[in-house]
């Protein structure tokens, strides 16, 4: 299958595509494609010689690239990308006037229709997630020398928030970013280069998580992004990205595979040390057979 032909009924951005694809490019196409994702789409929506400059590339070397990605013009990669930006954009009130979804996979209409494509979702997820990339986050987030931050939108903050809860349990140094953006910045004063900043991010994507995001990767900041298959402009400063689907029968997103990445690495860090896990949730136990607990507590 060719990239004109999957993309959106297979429901995986070209950007998606692009990352799994990286180690079939030679070199140059490589830093064609480290380009676009680092400025995608916008770069790949330009003339082939102004994607070709800000690559640091040839112009034949973009058409190769197009077409290592299955595209046999460089114009229907740019077809692509438009229509990728026009979804990225899309409110759940268009969506809704435009039937986004409604049976559109061939499959009925309802409440059962939803869990089903929720379900459909959570595979597709997790099948094109590398383990090697599950696994390098749940290194770094189980190191307890590493403080962890997690920051959501107005719809995914809640997963933040729920992340944060679990992952306080089994480890010291975890902080929910809570409140207006001003009290965001304040913590940029103490975040360095042995902190985590988890964001979750989905279309359409906030200034305010990419303003914090940015600010955090140049402090040095490892940052990790939960995002959608259209990925969030805050992978051009990740370090790790991890792509949920998220489409349902419904103007409105679906977060359940965004909800399952978060327990998955929540279950990771739990298993990379159990003896620490077990000896923090017993105290929390032992605590709320006691009662309050004491002064000293060592629990964060």
């Amino acid at each position: 299958m060719t990239g004109e032909e999957d993309g959106h009924a297979a429901n995986r951005a070209l950007a998606e595509e692009i990352r799994h694809r990286l180690g079939e490019c030679t070199a140059t196409e490589r830093r064609a494609a480290l380009a676009l994702l680092a400025n995608y789409p916008m770069l790949g929506l330009g003339t082939v010689a102004q994607f070709a400059s800000a690559a640091g590339v040839s112009s034949p070397t973009i058409l190769r690239f197009a077409a290592r990605m299955g595209f046999s013009t460089y114009a229907a990669l740019q077809t692509r990308l438009r229509t990728e930006l026009e979804d990225q954009l899309r409110s759940p009130l268009a969506k809704a006037k435009a039937g986004e979804g409604d049976a559109a996979d061939g499959h009925a209409r309802g409440p059962s229709a939803i869990a089903a494509a929720a379900g459909r979702n959570i595979d597709e997820t997790f099948r094109h997630l590398p383990e090697a990339e599950l696994a390098a986050v749940v290194g770094l987030l189980a190191d307890e020398r590493r403080r962890i931050f997690l920051l959501g939108g107005r719809f995914t903050d809640a997963l933040a928030r729920y992340m944060a809860a679990h992952l306080r349990i089994v480890r010291p140094g975890v902080t929910h970013l809570a409140g207006q953006e001003g009290n965001w910045r304040d913590t940029l004063l103490d975040m360095g280069r042995r902190d985590v900043l988890v964001v979750f991010d989905i279309r359409r994507y906030q200034d305010d998580l990419a303003r914090m995001a940015r600010a955090a990767a140049g402090l040095g900041v490892s940052v990790v992004l939960v995002t959608d298959s259209w990925l969030s402009p805050i992978a051009a400063v990740s370090a790790h990205v991890l792509p949920a689907r998220v489409t349902v029968p419904s103007p409105w997103d679906s977060g359940a595979a965004l909800l399952v990445i978060a327990e998955a690495l929540v279950a990771g860090v739990t298993r990379q040390d159990p003896g620490r896990s077990e000896r923090r949730m017993a105290q929390i136990e032992g605590y709320r057979d006691a009662g309050d607990p004491p002064a000293d507590s060592s629990i964060s």
